[in-house]
């Protein structure tokens, strides 16, 4: 979910090319859980080995995160660590799942494959066992992993703030409101995309937003984005305000800018945290202050034992991935924005 505020933005759409010789600080969770959900088969049942476990998450991290190391680009991926006791998404969340997963199970006894790949989608659930391999991959692909404390787009902010990664990866807006000074969307996406419902496939490709821009052209400070965040609805109070939009709540924030004055007049459900303790969590997250960013060369034969040996993957596949990530690893400097933009 995230906070919608997508509308009042402006970006740049940029190629997988240019961003080579670039750090960036990707939201694991957010990545995992847009692989599970995409990367299906036409009914909608994910990928699985032998055994019958999953893989579509592994799948995605080996070839789309080798793709990106090819081209140069130098990933770290960023773990949720636990959520605050206030965020009120996550039952939510397992609830709209299981009901999803219901429904999957009905289309597919139907025959109605359209409908059962839509809410096989909309059913995908990240498991430990799956959070544990995911970074048992990336340690052999060499790529560094950084467990958060808390949210992991926030470290992964953080991580941007401090000149260690160039931009979060993530696909929701919250790490704006954060603090990133620059977002990647559509990073780990595919070239193409099928739009729901419809049998038409739309070019996906990664587009850049940049902080400061766009606080420059709305005219705001980024405490003020962060109300306008909270008035429209962030994963701490859902659903925000009823008629509450992007459009308005920028008129809102515009004419009372502090968030004691953009708030008044309006309810503020019961179940919702304290409007400050939001406002302060995303000004000031928690955050680890020390991590290791180091790319190191595949552990090739290791790899090939674990995405073959355990997870029935194509080994010549396997190792063609490896080869890739050593070529990107021996790319030029990082390249800098002024360089290519």
């Amino acid at each position: 979910m995230g906070v919608q505020i997508k509308d009042l933005l402006v970006s740049e759409t940029v190629t997988i090319e240019q961003l080579s010789g670039h750090r960036i600080a990707i939201d694991a969770f957010n990545t995992l859980y847009q692989f599970l959900s995409i990367i299906r088969q036409r009914d909608g049942t994910p990928l699985m080995d032998s055994h019958g476990q999953v893989t579509s998450h592994l799948s995605g991290l080996l070839y789309r995160t080798g793709k990106m190391m090819a081209h140069g680009i130098r990933p770290v991926f960023v773990f949720d660590g636990k959520p605050p006791s206030f965020k009120l998404v996550t039952k939510a969340r397992a609830e709209r799942r299981k009901e999803a997963r219901d429904m999957w199970e009905q289309a597919k006894k139907k025959g109605d494959i359209e409908t059962a790949r839509k809410y096989a989608q909309q059913s995908s659930r990240l498991e430990q066992h799956m959070i544990d391999d995911s970074k048992k991959l990336l340690g052999l692909m060499g790529v560094p992993v950084v467990q958060a404390p808390s949210e992991g787009e926030a470290q992964a902010a953080v991580i941007v703030e401090r000149g260690d990664a160039w931009a979060v990866g993530s696909q929701d807006f919250d790490a704006l409101l954060f603090g990133t000074p620059k977002l990647l969307r559509n990073l780990t996406m595919s070239g193409r995309r099928k739009l729901p419902g419809k049998n038409v496939y739309v070019r996906v490709e990664p587009e850049l937003i940049d902080l400061q821009q766009n606080l420059d052209n709305l005219g705001l400070t980024r405490e003020q984005l962060i109300v306008a965040g909270i008035l429209i609805g962030t994963d701490f109070n859902p659903g925000g305000f009823k008629g509450i939009g992007p459009k308005r709540a920028l008129d809102i924030v515009k004419k009372k800018p502090s968030l004691s004055e953009a708030i008044q007049g309006f309810s503020w459900r019961a179940e919702w945290p304290k409007p400050d303790q939001i406002f302060e969590f995303f000004l000031k997250p928690p955050h680890k202050p020390d991590y290791k960013l180091d790319w190191k060369k595949p552990k090739q034969e290791k790899l090939v034992e674990f995405m073959v040996g355990k997870h029935s993957f194509s080994e010549d596949r396997v190792r063609k991935v490896a080869q890739d990530i050593l070529s990107g690893l021996k790319k030029g400097k990082q390249i800098q924005l002024e360089q290519w933009f």
